[in-house]
């Protein structure tokens, strides 16, 4: 329905060529910030509803004071694992468990492993390269959100969320829920409602510069022009494919036929496999939406850690392949 309704806007009523790099990119443009902004007021709703009646204070309680040893990481990176988000369809439930008070590495394993490893494009990987490969890629893609999420918990690094985030995270946890409790979902949920409308409005202009860029590197980049900077002659080939991967903005889905095409020009399996985890996993558009969110130095810690572990990745790919 979005794509239809996109399509007419900016094929048949705007009457831009479909083929053309402008229509492409207003196509992907109009899409993506309906189904972005969609989704972010779903989830914050769903979130809003869901701290409402969920003892939120216990759960802390349940994640922290017990020794998991990353158990808790594992869970969120296998919930990522079968959530079918990109990197910013997977911000408003990052969002939603900060807010509901949890550890910070535990919504960051979540927000790694989501767009990493996704349901559709494992089916295509089973067809492309096989079972074995689509194994070790989806175990990769888990395990490297656990650790890194687990890394980044340890790291204590909460005092770089936006105060509005600390803020609420302490309206949420702070144990005086009893009047709230004794209301019925009927009253509770115009509150609700009202404080994910807030929070969408919020995030909008970081949303449209993020999908603007996202829109001008899926229109007027092509999808070639990488490929003779990462061909196996090279051997910082794996990194620099990270390096490269990271502007561009697709999901995993679209990215398979790409990754495709690399290895059979001759691209090493491991380092098409670093480029697309890049390309999906980290992102600009990711990175403005986050801003919102974190400040500026945890976004450089977070992209900087999933991009070490990817490259490391990469390498033991191609020596295993």
């Amino acid at each position: 329905m979005i794509d239809t309704f996109s399509s007419w806007l900016i094929f048949d009523l705007i009457r831009i060529d479909p083929t053309s790099k402008l229509g492409t990119s207003l196509h992907f443009f109009v899409y993506d910030t309906i189904k972005i902004l969609f989704l972010l007021m779903l989830m914050t709703t769903i979130m809003g509803i869901v701290n409402s009646y969920f003892p939120v204070e216990k759960v802390k309680n349940f994640l922290t004071k017990r020794n998991w040893f990353g158990f808790d990481h594992l869970l969120a990176s296998l919930f990522g694992a079968i959530t079918p988000f990109c990197s910013c369809s997977s911000i408003p439930l990052f969002m939603g468990f900060l807010k509901g008070g949890i550890p910070l590495g535990v919504p960051f394993s979540f927000l790694i492993t989501s767009p990493l490893v996704n349901e559709v494009a494992l089916a295509l990987f089973v067809g492309v390269f096989g079972l074995k490969v689509t194994i070790i890629y989806a175990v990769s893609g888990i395990l490297v959100g656990t650790i890194v999420g687990f890394i980044l918990g340890k790291m204590k690094l909460e005092y770089l969320l936006e105060d509005w985030v600390t803020e609420s995270i302490k309206i949420k946890t702070n144990g005086n829920n009893i009047l709230v409790d004794t209301l019925s979902f009927k009253e509770k949920f115009p509150g609700i409602f009202q404080e994910a409308l807030n929070i969408t409005k919020g995030v909008i202009p970081y949303l449209l510069i993020g999908i603007g860029i996202g829109a001008l590197i899926h229109g007027f980049i092509p999808t070639g022009y990488f490929e003779a900077y990462i061909s196996k002659d090279n051997p910082l080939a794996v990194p620099l494919a990270v390096i490269l991967g990271v502007p561009m903005y697709a999901n995993a889905t679209s990215i398979v036929p790409i990754i495709q095409a690399l290895v059979e020009k001759g691209t090493p399996l491991g380092t098409a496999l670093a480029f697309s985890m890049a390309v999906v996993g980290l992102s600009l558009p990711e990175a403005t939406l986050l801003r919102k969110v974190i400040k500026t130095k945890l976004i450089f810690i977070y992209i900087s850690s999933v991009a070490l572990a990817i490259i490391f990745l990469g390498y033991f790919f191609n020596y295993i392949f």
